[in-house]
């Protein structure tokens, strides 16, 4: 089979597309025949070398590419209970893999996995899994009322926005002043323009500040100051986190994937609670090419590889 790895960690340019065998699943596990796989920045930070300078990997000769997939079950270790040629969508939340989703097959453990959504197209399924995780698990982690998501019309903001919105929370999103209409169609209460002074107007909206900030577009300090004394601060990134002042916890969000959020983040998708955005799709031979629109930022919505 092919798939794409990294050996010179030195950003898209250094991508390998190899010819490899086909892996075969052990117990617990399923080989699924990709259909579909999103490219997300975390790919680029792998591939780049910037997980192994901030410590979140050891060194390795060759790192498999690729977090989220949507594909059919090709075949099934012991002890899976998913028949062959179920459609389903996975996340590969192992850093250090030496082949991961970029490929036209992967092996994950089956509580990774679960049936795709009903009546998506599994491109459009491919894009959900590592951002809406990270999104849920970041919406989960404030307690209170009102929530201010910065990056509101990105990736893991715009899914946060959605889920904050279903959870009953008061949202108020900050993101780009082209992108007030789509953040408020996400389901944002309010808008705040980030080239504003954001901590400043979301305490006009909030005067005592909000709950919670989830910090997609990692603002750091400047968001912090928006969050009430004693609240909650979620940080997206790996590296240095924003410090604990006035009594607010810091939360550093590292994606897990687990059944019950897997298939919950599944269930809304499919209700059309939380939606799916796809930018651009590309064969695995233009990987280069999609990950370089990826480096360049501004996307609304995922760019996908079709093997």
């Amino acid at each position: 089979m092919r798939a794409l790895v990294a050996r010179r960690l030195i950003g898209p340019d250094g991508i390998e597309l190899i010819d490899t065998a086909v892996p075969e699943p052990a117990a617990g596990q399923v080989r699924i025949k990709v259909a579909a796989a999103a490219v997300n920045p975390v790919d680029l930070a792998i591939s780049s070398g910037a997980l192994v300078e901030i410590g979140l990997t050891a060194q390795r000769e060759q790192y498999g590419l690729g977090w989220d997939v949507a594909g059919t079950v090709d075949a099934a270790g012991p002890g899976t209970s998913l028949d062959v040629g179920t459609p389903v969508v996975g996340v590969a939340d192992l850093l250090a893999q030496p082949l991961k989703t970029h490929a036209e097959y992967v092996v994950l453990g089956a509580d990774t996995i679960t049936p795709a959504p009903k009546g998506v197209e599994l491109d459009h399924a491919a894009t959900y899994g590592l951002n809406g995780l990270t999104a849920l698990q970041a919406v989960d982690a404030i307690p209170g009322e009102t929530i201010m998501v910065t990056g509101a019309a990105g990736g893991v903001g715009g899914y946060a926005v959605e889920l904050a919105k279903h959870r009953g929370k008061t949202v108020i999103a900050s993101a780009a002043t082209a992108d007030e209409e789509l953040v408020r169609r996400l389901g944002a209460d309010h808008f705040v323009d980030r080239n504003q002074d954001v901590a400043a107007t979301v305490r006009r909206i909030a005067p005592a500040g909000v709950d919670g900030v989830i910090d997609a577009a990692v603002v750091g300090i400047g968001a912090q100051e928006a969050v009430r004394n004693g609240g909650h601060h979620v940080h997206v990134v790996g590296g240095p986190h924003p410090p604990h002042l006035r009594g607010i916890t810091v939360h550093q969000i590292f994606i897990h994937v687990n059944p019950a959020d897997l298939q919950e983040l599944t269930g809304l998708v499919e209700q059309g609670v939380v939606s799916t955005r796809v930018a651009e799709t590309y064969p695995l031979d233009e990987a280069v090419k999609a990950y370089k629109q990826v480096a360049e930022g501004g996307l609304r919505g995922r760019v996908v590889l079709l093997p």
